[in-house]
């Protein structure tokens, strides 16, 4: 096992790093005041690492680690789990996978061994697989019921042309249909690998009892497999305004979001001015467009924006429920602000303002044992570890030339894509 050498951004990180022999990576947070302690265990296998005919695979299999493995019967874990006064659970992404558990710090030799043995050794059983196929599908059938996950599906077809983010995470009925055992046993044997993963653990136990339990738990790992080979290409930036229309039953008002690409996370202080531009726009109730749109001329029932930080193009979007009549006149309007801030500097005090709220917003996500561990780990299966510690620090140096120039790189009024649903 190798420390990692601090760098100067590591000087200041609070956690402690490690990589094992095996190259599995480990990150450690004591929090002596608290008596439990989360294990949120990464994996670069989010939807984004399916080949395409493989659609949906990553969420699948999501389902399937809890069945169990040789040493672990289906259903062992969750009573484990729950006897121990335990909670787990697990999310799949385009750019991870994560499994979570929260338990009392007694309780960590008793838990974790469970969810790494399923983890790494999930068995897959045909039975399992076709049974907890059905609730998958029941899941992308019932998605079809909520028009904002259609809505943002379609935005997502209409932006991304080549990338894999254009594809939902769910995967298509069709496709899941044709998966196979064999199949989710290769993508699993590819992807859940060392190189491939990281541990966090904060809370309530000590550096040498945290590595020891995971060295002891993460020991063996399932023999290599290899699945049909992908590649992924970088999205080519819009040439001009992308428009799809949809007409949708049981909605009352429209909707509209318009959507621009930016950067992957490589390039992390362009995307924190994104951030401070999405609040600007209609991140907070003092927002302008919130103020203009909502409060002043009463174009719009909601209107708010948010910027979606990835491991390749990033995602910007302005979203609003409104009447159909006002449609194109709020467009307008929202391409005639997006005008004036690549034309005119943000005043001090609204800048301020923006990188208070942003900067209390990020203080007060990192509280809890399960947030810490959660930052930790998003930020070092996507990028660096060490790169979630600099959001507040990069939010307070820039300056109002930056972002602006940062307005004027990704928000074009001429360039965008635009999804709009209307009522039948």
């Amino acid at each position: 096992m190798q420390r990692l050498s601090p760098t100067l951004e590591q000087a200041q990180f609070p956690a402690n790093i490690f990589r094992l022999d095996n190259g599995l990576t480990i990150i450690h947070q004591h929090l002596s005041a608290t008596p439990v302690v989360v294990a949120d265990i990464w994996v670069k296998a989010g939807a984004s690492s399916e080949p395409e005919e493989w659609s949906g695979m990553a969420h699948f299999l999501e389902h399937m680690v809890f069945k169990g493995s040789p040493k672990v019967a289906t259903g062992e874990f969750d009573w484990a789990i729950e006897n121990s006064g335990g909670i787990a659970n697990a999310a799949t992404s385009h750019d991870y996978a994560h499994f979570f558990l929260t338990t009392a710090a007694s309780q960590l030799p008793n838990t974790l061994p469970y969810l790494a043995d399923i983890l790494l050794h999930a068995t897959i059983p045909e039975d399992e697989f076709i049974r907890e196929r059905s609730v998958v599908l029941e899941e992308i059938r019932s998605s079809y019921d909520d028009p904002d996950w259609v809505g943002f599906q379609a935005l997502c077809q209409n932006l991304y042309k080549i990338h894999p983010y254009k594809r939902s995470i769910l995967g298509e009925e069709e496709l899941l249909m044709q998966h196979s055992p064999n199949q989710m046993r290769c993508f699993h044997r590819t992807h859940y690998q060392p190189e491939n993963m990281t541990v966090v653990l904060v809370g309530g136990i000590e550096q040498e009892a945290a590595i020891s339990l995971v060295n002891e738990s993460f020991a063996e790992f399932s023999i290599r497999s290899e699945c049909p080979s992908h590649t992924i290409e970088a999205e080519p930036p819009l040439i001009e305004i992308a428009r799809q229309e949809l007409y949708l039953p049981r909605i009352e008002q429209a909707r509209l979001t318009m959507a621009w690409l930016s950067v992957g996370v490589e390039c992390l202080e362009d995307g924190i001015g994104l951030d401070i531009l999405s609040v600007i726009l209609a991140g907070s109730l003092c927002s302008r467009l919130v103020q203009e749109l909502r409060e002043e001329k009463q174009l719009v029932l909601d209107i708010y924006s948010d910027f979606s930080l990835q491991k390749d193009s990033s995602l910007f979007t302005i979203s609003a429920w409104l009447e159909t009549a006002n449609l194109d006149l709020v467009e307008k309007i929202i391409c005639d602000r997006l005008h004036e801030l690549q034309d005119t500097l943000i005043p001090d005090a609204e800048l301020n303002r923006t990188r208070r709220l942003l900067y209390n917003d990020y203080i007060f996500s990192t509280e809890t044992p399960g947030q810490l561990a959660g930052v930790y780990g998003y930020y070092n299966t996507i990028a660096t570890v060490e790169q979630s510690i600099m959001y507040p620090l990069i939010i307070n140096s820039l300056s109002a030339e930056q972002i602006q120039r940062i307005a004027r790189q990704y928000l074009s009024p001429e360039r965008y894509a635009i999804t709009i649903l209307k009522p039948m």
